[in-house]
């Protein structure tokens, strides 16, 4: 039997570094850059290309490719608790090549693009000399494939693109794009839409707006497309006609659970402020951290992290081992669902336990409460994690066909009897 909770000491010790490596130089790029994508900033490019170098000598750039694109095949629980570490600072995954959705993105590419393409899109794109989008929601269907309406129609050697794409994070950055679009109506629902690589510059590619995300982004990264005939090659499609579902989900299995190990580190940063406040401020003739009611706040967070921490942590061991995201499909709605409740949950308290200072833009909690809303929302609601959950664990059960449920202590006593009633005999005719 193999059971373990610690990390073996060679990987450790990167770990080890990575954490320095974050704290003392990437995490202050935070506070003095603009946007971590904007790879045409010179000041940007000034001050991540070096720590980009560093983290190349060190081989720890890209670790969730395999060996075949320049990365060392890293399993998922090895790059779940880098991830911890990276998700500290809006910087580190770029700093580390592992940034989404280019990593997603470059996965698509590395299984479904043509050797021009690969060259042209998924060599820069890994080197971070450009970025891409995913262009996938709708404005009227949100997250939800099977009600969009942005089609594709093949027109001789060129497929054409009409509709409009809601929040291509980053769009206005990318030197491509991947969208999803409906190639085939009338088949299944799961069958119907395809997967294309669009460069950013081909005529009829309109961003009519850029949102942001709460108070942090002036200028918004979430970009409203219009395609007006868009026209591209025949063989931009990626994968095959109507494996739209399939294409998608060679970005989304693994990508959650990074995207989870960075939200912890995003919540033990609230956490360790949190802690830090308390033991810091006194009112009514005590610290904070001698009042109950903050007790309860710092037990209740503590505990939610370390919880969200091993499921998150069991289900990248799950993927290492089954190497089959649908085994573990109930495991990564788990953690979809839970993400933005404990992000929320702990970020709240932090605000509420600084008062009046953490609901300034002076501490970072109200953009994290905002962001745990975010997380909800961004690649499928909650709600819909939910629904997976509860299907995938209901098929481990099944109906009784009796009147009354199957733990029903009547019958179960009476089941009981019968097996014993031999046994119950004897032994009372031999103590008589």
């Amino acid at each position: 039997m193999s059971w373990d909770f610690e990390t073996e000491p060679e990987f450790q010790k990167e770990l080890d570094w990575i954490d320095q490596f974050v704290r003392e130089e990437v995490e202050p790029l935070d506070y003095v850059l603009g946007h971590p994508y904007d790879v045409r900033d010179p000041k940007r490019n000034a001050l991540v290309r070096p720590l980009q170098a560093e983290v190349r000598k060190r081989k720890l750039w890209a670790c969730h490719l395999g060996p075949d694109l320049g990365g060392p095949g890293y399993g998922q629980v090895k790059l779940g608790l880098m991830n911890e570490i990276l998700g500290r600072s809006r910087f580190a995954p770029i700093v580390f090549g592992c940034q989404a959705p280019d990593s997603g993105n470059a996965e698509i590419l590395a299984h479904y693009g043509t050797p021009e393409q690969k060259k042209r899109f998924l060599q820069p794109l890994l080197d971070n000399e450009i970025v891409s989008a995913f262009s996938m929601t709708e404005p009227q269907g949100g997250a939800d494939p099977k009600v969009f309406t942005t089609k594709a129609e093949l027109r001789g050697d060129n497929w054409v693109i009409n509709g409009e794409k809601w929040f291509s994070s980053n769009a206005h950055l990318a030197s491509f794009l991947i969208v999803m679009a409906v190639t085939d109506p009338d088949a299944k629902e799961y069958n119907r839409m395809s997967m294309f690589i669009v460069p950013k510059e081909t005529p009829g590619v309109t961003i009519l707006r850029n949102m942001g995300v709460g108070t942090h982004e002036a200028e918004g990264s979430h970009a409203y497309i219009r395609y007006e005939d868009v026209t591209v090659p025949k063989d931009h499609m990626l994968g095959p006609r109507g494996g739209a579902f399939v294409v998608a989900q060679t970005r989304l299995g693994g990508g959650r659970i990074h995207h989870a190990m960075r939200t912890i580190g995003q919540v033990r940063k609230a956490f360790d402020m949190m802690c830090e406040r308390v033991l810091s401020r006194t009112t009514q003739g005590s610290r904070l951290a001698d009042k109950q009611m903050v007790q309860e706040k710092i037990a209740d967070s503590w505990m939610e992290i370390e919880q969200f921490r091993l499921l998150v942590l069991r289900t990248a061991w799950k993927i290492d081992r089954y190497k089959d995201y649908l085994k573990v499909r109930k495991d990564i709605a788990a953690v979809k669902a839970l993400m933005p409740k404990v992000f929320h949950d702990v970020a709240a308290r932090a605000l509420h336990l600084h008062g009046s200072l953490g609901a300034t833009g002076e501490m970072p909690f109200v953009e994290q409460v905002i962001q745990s809303f975010h997380m909800g929302l961004a690649d499928g609601p909650t709600e819909v994690h939910k629904i997976t959950l509860a299907r995938q664990v209901l098929r481990d059960y099944k109906a009784t066909t009796g009147l009354f449920p199957s733990q029903h202590i009547p019958a179960l006593r009476e089941a009981a009897i019968k097996k014993y009633a031999d046994r119950i005999e004897r032994e009372v005719r031999a103590q008589s």
